[in-house]
């Protein structure tokens, strides 16, 4: 069985082969143009989209050694994420399905994040925790099953990684905001400045609008003109990022703690960062259960998750027409 994976929700081109459930390619375009910016332009995304997805699927084929011919299953990114940039995806595979006569099936681009961790040797084990922490999302949940899915907690204003992005561009490190982030805080003192951690009614949701106006404050109160000496930006790094992963791993520990689970499984773009994979690791070594991270290629936007959950919603009985309106119905059934 040869699963054809197309990503396309934001800033990365990605077209990935995966055979028996190995993956055989995984190429992934960034878009590194928006850096200039200070952020993802969607139009201009849309177009880089255009641009690269043709040569990027020929590439696969060839590194994956099959033909066109060969592929079974054609599964793409239906969302969420930016509107043009889905519709290049979703148009070009919808196209390339019908050319060959090939199955096609639409993926929703967070359950290819909460099921990237089957990409390891190591896979989670049912049930697993699984903390999603991404530059669009921040989500906590109980994974019953391929198909079954317990929403405990969200984020009821900005998602981790925005804050992460949006931080960084205010101290001046640029975009992106998390590998930037990371290296400086490297070098800091995390306890060097005591940014809040929101308390909240539930004890699953997140919030981070506050970490990053108590930031804004910190800057605006210290620096004229928001001008930081670069001695200074390891400290605000360093006490920034323990405060978002502070509210990260405290709901983890909330939940690890009322729910039975077998694994943690940290996916999304921020999963990529060592500090929070660590005091995971910490949690998940105390309290005796598994810890599953995905690797660098698969934590944030890519192909393989794609054709991965593609190959789970097939095999359990899923099946789309070609005109299937997958931004008006994208199946969230499984999430209880």
């Amino acid at each position: 069985m040869n699963i054809l994976g197309i990503e396309t929700s934001c800033d990365e081109t990605s077209v990935a082969v995966i055979s028996d459930g190995k993956v055989k390619s995984n190429l992934i375009s960034s878009q590194l143009f928006h850096k200039d910016f200070g952020g993802v332009v969607p139009e201009l995304s849309s177009r880089a989209h255009l641009q690269i997805v043709l040569p990027l699927l020929k590439k696969s084929l060839i590194d994956a050694q099959i033909s066109k011919n060969d592929i079974d299953i054609v599964s793409v990114t239906a969302g969420p994420g930016l509107i043009g940039a889905l519709l290049v995806g979703l148009s070009f595979a919808k196209s390339f399905a019908f050319s060959i006569g090939k199955t096609f099936i639409p993926v929703n681009h967070i359950e290819g994040h909460i099921f990237s961790g089957f990409l390891m040797e190591e896979k989670p084990e049912y049930p697993f925790l699984c903390l999603v922490v991404s530059g669009g999302h921040t989500l906590l949940l109980i994974v019953e099953s391929e198909m079954k899915i317990k929403l405990l907690g969200t984020t009821i204003d900005d998602a981790s990684g925005e804050a992460f992005d949006k931080v960084s561009k205010l101290i001046g490190l640029g975009y992106p905001g998390g590998p930037k982030i990371q290296q400086y805080a490297e070098k800091g003192n995390e306890d060097a400045i005591k940014f809040p951690v929101a308390q909240l009614k539930s004890i699953y949701d997140f919030s981070f609008s506050g970490l990053k106006t108590s930031v804004i404050r910190f800057v605006d109160k210290n620096y004229t003109d928001r001008i930081i000496p670069e001695k200074d930006l390891p400290d605000i790094a360093a006490s920034f990022q323990k405060a978002v992963v502070s509210a990260l791993t405290r709901n983890v520990t909330s939940a690890i703690n009322n729910y039975e689970v077998k694994t943690i499984s940290v996916v999304g773009g921020v999963s990529a960062n060592s500090y929070l994979r660590n005091s995971i690791k910490e949690i998940g070594s105390k309290q005796k259960i598994k810890t599953v991270f995905p690797s660098l290629e698969y934590c944030g936007d890519n192909a393989a998750m794609i054709a991965n959950r593609g190959d789970m919603l097939y095999r359990n009985g899923k099946s789309f027409e070609l005109n299937y309106n997958a931004f008006a119905s994208l199946d969230l059934s499984i999430f209880l």
